[in-house]
């Protein structure tokens, strides 16, 4: 585990697994705002890979928690690089899933040399038609404020469309912190309104790019894996898991996220 200052009264949590000799995979959690969680991990070799997986500034066990200040997407591209030189690691493989995916591209982008690949999970492209479709499906517009019941209604709406187990709630306080973040990025649209990330693909480095998208996603759906693989052409391979929605643990994403970090024989 390791708790590194990024600047700004920020604190970065960053966890260990796998092999601590195996090959660096950098594994991006989604929201902005959830932070790490053991979901990120299946369907990858322990034995083949020194995982990393930090929480992202004002998330999960990062301080301060549900921070939104000195908290855009300069930043957490800013972390990124500062988590590598720390770890003194040359190139790192990356994965995320919806907005980890957004992310990994950033900071593909933003670092070509730090990254060998990158597979990518029900990718989200942060357009306003994007956000407008899901707050649609949720069934409210997004929160300026986020309190307990604007957070708990947005848990809600997330469990419901992303076709998992609803189990229990996390505590409210918590929740309230995650969408907080969550919220702050998508009313500045993630910082991507000048140059939208297909945009932004254009930059990317000639590096192996795999796509894993659930068919039945209705938080990031299959359209848009579908223009992400359309603008990156030849440089990506779209792997559709059928029946799967935006829930990382269904049987059939896990599946795809094992084929797409095991390498060809």
């Amino acid at each position: 585990m390791h708790r590194l200052p990024v600047g700004d009264g920020h604190v970065m949590h960053v966890e260990e697994h796998g092999n601590p000799a195996g090959l660096p995979l950098l594994l991006l959690h989604g929201g902005p705002g959830s932070g790490s969680s053991p979901a990120l991990r299946l369907g990858v070799d322990a034995e083949r890979y020194r995982m990393l997986c930090p929480d992202q500034r004002g998330a999960g066990q990062s301080t301060p928690r549900g921070g939104i200040e000195a908290n855009t997407l300069a930043h957490l591209l800013a972390d990124l690089r500062l988590l590598r030189a720390h770890l003194h690691i040359e190139r790192w493989l990356v994965a995320g899933g919806s907005w980890g995916a957004t992310l990994a591209l950033l900071h593909a982008v933003d670092a070509p040399e730090a990254v060998s690949g990158l597979v990518l999970r029900n990718p989200f492209l942060a357009r306003a038609e994007d956000m407008a479709a899901f707050f649609a499906a949720a069934g409210f517009p997004l929160p300026v404020t986020v309190d307990r019941d604007a957070a708990l209604r947005w848990w809600q709406a997330e469990q419901r469309l992303a076709g998992g187990q609803p189990g229990s709630p996390p505590d409210e306080a918590r929740l309230v912190d995650r969408y907080r973040v969550q919220s702050h990025f998508l009313q500045n649209r993630c910082w991507l309104r000048q140059r939208t990330l297909l945009e932004r693909c254009a930059a990317l480095p000639a590096i192996p790019i795999v796509i894993v998208q659930g068919s039945e996603d209705a938080i990031c759906p299959p359209a848009g894996a579908r223009a992400l693989a359309q603008a990156l052409g030849e440089r990506a391979s779209l792997r559709m898991a059928q029946g799967a929605g935006h829930d990382p643990t269904h049987p059939a994403l896990v599946e795809a996220m094992r084929q797409a970090l095991t390498p060809a024989a």
